[in-house]
Order: structure tokens, then C-alpha cells, then sequence
């Protein structure tokens, strides 16, 4: 961390109760680079003023890379072969760009789908798995398998009609068993091209798959189902769940972590869900949010026994939420 010495931070560095340990606008010296280590503060977290300053237009990149996507996976229907090789060198290095984004929620709100779903999904699950990847330390060589494999997660959703993706009621039976194939369809695509190694191809088969045995196609459970698999799922599931979709609208902030916290005992992998909330909620401090009630206010402490129970401020009244169990957040603002 050395090489931090004499830059200038742009926001308050917070522990993980919630606590600044160094103020905005600070000139790191030898003792703040002592105090990031002894309050095991991520660096990732660290946003100077310089790197601010240059802060790529995020959304103008998800637009490009989605439209990127969207004509190489297109582009099977034509020569009946994913074209792995650009979708390495045209998407994935974007999407893996996007994921640095230093504010996640505005990161969240770029990739959220919103009209062409099917390829905002894509995008949007290979910038979230990258940024969970990079929450789990792996290293960059295992960070670029992981960003292919979830942006070609769903690639066999090519081989189901527009009509029945893009429903806007519930489907039939017969419709959702055919929906449930396109992990068999995708993993058979992906088998037969060059490149594709075992971990993006199962992927492919693996990213319904559930830790209690209930997911599809092959009802596996825990360690049959491979760790990118697990992530990928999470990464599915959270953008899905915060999209608007043709049948249904994006679900409110409280709701997505409660289901997903839920979930992680049984169905998700409970270490990767607790990463990823984790990390989420302890970036939500200092942040405005609009409450159930429709009250706007600011987070401004997490509480150390449930931190997805914070204390707000609205004007010069403090709300804790771990008191008042019917009024939850609604959306964080960007």
C-alpha cells in the first residue's frame, strides 16, 4: 500500500460498524496506511480524487457493451457458433472495466434491466459475479473465466422463442419446462465451442442449480455444484430480482436482501451471499435513501448486530430500524 502514500481520498473511510476512520479530503500518510491495515479496511473501497475526476460515463459503457453483446449472441442464429473469441476480446474486458465502478449503486442502477432485459441480464450478471469475484480476492486469471462464464450463463436462451422470454403474464407449465432447458441447450452450445473451458460450461448447466437440492436441471446439491456456478447464481438472482421485468417490477432494496439472506441457508451459497450483502450494506453509509414510508433520509451507522438495520437521519431526528420492524428501506438513491 506504499504506493498510497500522499494521495488525497474523496470519501470517509468507514469500518465495518460504520465508524469514519479517515475523513474525506485526507493526504494519506504512513499512519492512515497503519490504520487501513488495522481496521482491515478494502482497499477496493479507496476512491482518490484523481481517480474520481476520471471516472469513465459508466452508463454510456453499459450501453455499448450490451449492444456489443447483443449482436455477437445474435449472431448464432446465423453461423450456429458463439463467437467466444470477440465476446474475450469486445465484451468481457468492458464488462470487467464497468465492475471498478467505485460507487456500487450507481453500478447497480447502470446495469439494472430495463427494456431489452435478455441483454442487460447478460451484462448485468457478468459485472455483478466479476464484482463478487473480486470481494472473494481471486486472482485476475480466475476473475477473466468468471466474467466470460457468467456473461454466457444464459446463453442457451437462444434456442427459446422471443415470444415466450419476453411473456409479460405468467407461462404455462409447458412454457417454463421449456424455459428450464436452456441450461441443458447452453451447456451443449458451449461444449461444442472452441475455447470454452469446463468452468464456463457448467456454468451454463449449473447457474440454477440449488445448495438444498431443489434447482435444475439435475437437482445437485453443495459441493456438486462448482464455486463459479454458486457465484453466478447470486449474481443471477440479485439482478433479477432489482430489474424490472416483463412481469414484474425491480423489487425495493429491503425486500432483495431480506429473500437473499433468506435464501443463502438454504438455496444460495451461504458464504458468497454474506459477501456480497456485506459488502454491499457497509457501502450504504452516508448514503440517502428513501424509506417505506416514503420518508428520505441519510444512513448514517450500521448496526454491528444487524447491520441491515441502520440508523437514519431525516432532518434532526435519528430512526434506528432495528426498533421499528415495519418501516424498512426502499431504495438507496444515486
Amino acid at each position: 500500500m506504499d504506493n498510497y502514500l500522499g494521495r488525497t481520498i474523496k470519501n470517509d473511510l468507514i469500518n465495518a460498524y460504520g465508524v469514519t476512520v479517515i475523513p474525506a479530503k485526507s493526504k494519506l500518510n504512513v499512519e492512515h496506511l497503519e490504520l487501513i491495515r488495522k481496521q482491515r479496511i478494502d482497499v477496493i473501497d479507496i476512491i482518490f480524487t484523481d481517480e474520481a475526476e476520471q471516472a469513465p460515463p459508466y452508463q454510456q459503457m453499459v450501453n455499448s457493451v450490451v449492444n456489443s453483446s447483443k449482436e455477437l449472441f445474435e449472431s448464432y442464429r446465423i453461423s450456429r457458433k458463439i463467437q467466444l473469441a470477440d465476446i474475450r476480446k469486445d465484451v468481457v474486458p468492458v464488462i470487467q472495466e464497468i465492475s471498478r465502478n467505485p460507487d456500487i449503486f450507481a453500478l447497480f442502477s447502470s446495469v439494472q434491466g430495463k427494456d431489452d432485459y435478455t441483454y442487460q441480464h447478460n451484462v448485468g450478471v457478468g459485472v455483478l459475479s466479476t464484482l463478487i469475484g473480486r470481494w472473494l480476492h481471486m486472482n485476475e486469471a480466475d476473475l477473466s473465466v468468471l466474467s466470460t462464464a457468467a456473461t454466457l450463463h444464459d446463453v442457451g436462451k437462444l434456442k427459446i422463442p422471443n415470444e415466450i422470454l419476453n411473456k409479460p403474464g405468467k407461462l404455462t407449465e409447458e412454457e417454463f419446462s421449456l424455459v428450464k432447458k436452456h441450461t441443458i441447450y447452453g451447456y451443449e452450445m458451449l461444449k461444442e465451442t472452441t475455447g470454452a473451458n469446463s468452468r464456463i460450461t457448467l456454468a451454463a448447466l449449473q447457474h440454477h442449480e440449488r445448495n438444498d437440492g431443489k434447482g435444475y436441471p439435475l437437482g445437485l446439491k453443495d459441493e456438486q455444484i462448482d464455486s463459479y456456478s454458486k457465484i453466478i447464481a447470486v449474481a443471477d438472482i440479485f439482478h433479477a430480482m432489482s430489474s424490472k421485468r416483463p412481469y414484474h417490477e425491480a423489487m425495493p432494496f429491503h425486500m432483495i436482501v431480506d429473500q437473499m439472506r433468506r435464501g443463502s441457508f438454504g438455496a444460495l451459497d451461504p458464504h458468497i451471499v454474506s459477501v456480497f450483502l456485506e459488502n454491499i450494506v457497509k457501502r450504504t453509509v452516508g448514503r440517502e435513501v428513501v424509506l417505506t414510508d416514503g420518508r428520505v433520509g441519510e444512513i448514517v451507522y450500521l448496526n454491528p448486530h444487524d447491520i441491515e438495520t441502520p440508523l437514519i437521519r431525516i432532518n434532526d431526528e435519528y430512526i434506528d430500524l432495528s426498533k421499528i420492524k415495519e418501516l424498512n428501506i426502499r431504495e438507496i438513491t444515486i
